[in-house]
């Protein structure tokens, strides 16, 4: 898995490439909560996911996590790029209770 993180303002953007697994899923949680804990500003967190090949169940978990991290400085979490076989993997967890999916990432950055 390889992770690119870019800040814009209030706004964290988190590209996956690979898998969101058991073995990498550590990574993308130190990673994002590094960057929030430097970061106190940040309230709106998206995911791009074009390059996601594969989420496990902790993958899900990771996801989930930096939901719960995010939604206590009273932001949002939003995904772009998602695959099909992803979009219905979120259906299927009830992530989409959490999460909106954007088409674009351009969109993703104007939610409200």
């Amino acid at each position: 898995m390889k992770l690119e993180l870019k800040r814009n303002g209030r706004v964290l953007t988190v590209q996956v490439s690979g898998e969101l697994d058991l073995s990498t899923s550590p990574t993308f949680r130190n990673r994002i909560e590094e960057e929030l804990g430097h970061n106190q500003e940040i309230n709106h967190l998206i995911l791009d996911l074009k390059e996601t090949s594969f989420v496990d169940s902790s993958g899900l978990g990771a996801i989930l996590g930096r939901y719960k991290s995010i939604a206590q400085r009273n932001g949002k979490l939003t995904a772009v790029n998602v695959p099909p076989h992803l979009q219905r993997l979120f259906e299927l967890s009830g992530l989409l209770k959490v999460m909106t999916i954007c088409s674009s990432l351009e969109e993703a950055q104007n939610i409200e």
